[in-house]
């Protein structure tokens, strides 16, 4: 009798051990298998939440089957101890593995609502949108100036959103006065200090930033990226180049970014630069000029007149036979390594060409034909400007 009640005990736990063995495969298949959710959502995470409750929201949303199946996997990955408050972009389909990685792995939001602080090179505004999570595209809420419109309601009450994002975006070519000209009207921000970094040491980007962040905080990461991503492109150049420090390839890299607006172009104009330093020929660039009368505090806002050009400063690059001084504005890191990878070329002059671009030449001849289409082109929409007014 007891060696019928042990066989009988031994298969009941080798049934109940498969049966065991079987959830754990089926949970399993479950917590990494794609989920049922048909659209993005944006999943907001408080600040004390646990992953339970995180789990329970998720299943609430349909992101997830199984809210215990959830919060046991994380357990097990040992990933509940790693939950981020923010909100997430939660995509269609995001397994449950996914969705812990999602919320764990940190790094910033990832949607909601943000505000952009936006400095550009001829006007800074303030930018109010959200993002759509079925689309992933931002909807613009509201866009303003605050230096000429009044304050829009949309704005005030996104301000005032705890789970708001804030963001300042830094445009390539802007000088480092405008940036903490900017900065110092950045209602948010701690303005503790209105010193101007060197020209060129700021790398334009975009920065998340939260409410009583400092300037000082703002500047040294924008520096910190600078100096990283000349370091790099500077290990990468190319041979054969007229540049002998980091610091020459910096100052090369804010003339082509203040010469065009086209990526394909830069390292083109690269190498017109590059071609006329190895020969002794001035750079003659209308960018460094304008530095030379503004230094970098706002745009000049004219052309340039004779006197200028034939006026001797450290920037009149067509009076000085080599590189200027400084750089003249911040440049990013497409033309920082343009200047150090730059195309091979016969080119020594560009001249614009009516569609935003430029006509590259190689002889005197050649470029004069350019610039005269180029003052065609001039002329002809002085005509229909006059017309239309």
């Amino acid at each position: 009798m007891w060696r019928h009640i042990a066989s009988n005990a031994l298969t009941l736990f080798i049934v109940l051990l498969f049966l065991f063995a079987g959830g754990i495969s089926f949970a399993v298949k479950k917590y990494s298998a794609a989920g049922p959710l048909e659209q993005a959502i944006c999943l907001q995470v408080k600040s004390g939440a646990n992953m339970r409750a995180v789990a329970l929201d998720l299943q609430v949303q349909g992101a997830v089957a199984s809210a215990n199946v959830l919060r046991i996997g994380a357990d097990y990955a040992d990933k509940t101890g790693q939950l981020k408050a923010g909100s997430f972009l939660v995509p269609a389909k995001a397994s449950m593995e996914e969705i812990v990685d999602i919320v764990t792995r940190g790094g910033g939001n990832t949607c909601g609502t943000e505000v952009v602080f936006r400095i550009g090179v001829t006007q800074s505004d303030i930018l109010v949108r959200e993002l759509d999570p079925a689309t992933n595209r931002f909807i613009e809420v509201a866009k303003f100036d605050p230096t000429v419109e009044e304050t829009p309601e949309e704005y005030t009450s996104t301000v005032a959103d705890a789970d708001t994002l804030f963001r300042l975006a830094v445009a390539e070519g802007v000088t480092s006065w405008q940036v903490v000209d900017a900065m110092s009207r950045v209602e948010l921000l701690e303005v503790d200090t209105t010193e101007v970094p060197a020209e060129g040491i700021l790398a334009p980007d975009s920065y998340d930033f939260k409410k009583g962040t400092a300037v000082s905080s703002l500047l040294e990461r924008m520096e910190s990226s600078q100096s990283r991503i000349l370091a790099e492109a500077w290990a990468g150049r190319v041979d054969g180049l007229p540049l002998a420090t980091p610091e020459e390839a910096l100052i090369l890299a804010s003339l082509i970014e203040k010469e065009t607006g086209v990526p394909t172009e830069r390292r083109q104009v690269a190498s017109v630069f590059v071609n006329r330093l190895n020969q002794g020929i001035k750079l003659q660039t209308d960018p460094a000029v304008i530095y030379g009368i503004t230094k970098g505090e706002g745009v000049l806002g004219r052309g340039l007149r004779r006197s200028e050009l034939n006026r001797e400063t450290p920037w009149n690059t067509y009076q000085i036979p080599a590189l200027p001084p400084t750089p003249i504005a911040n440049p990013g890191r497409a033309s920082i390594e343009a200047a150090l990878d730059p195309d091979t070329t016969e080119f020594i002059f560009f001249v614009a060409d009516g569609t935003g671009g430029h006509a590259f030449a190689v002889t005197l001849a050649d470029h004069n034909r350019n610039v005269a289409e180029w003052r065609k082109i001039e002329a002809a929409a002085a005509a229909a400007a006059a017309d239309g007014g």
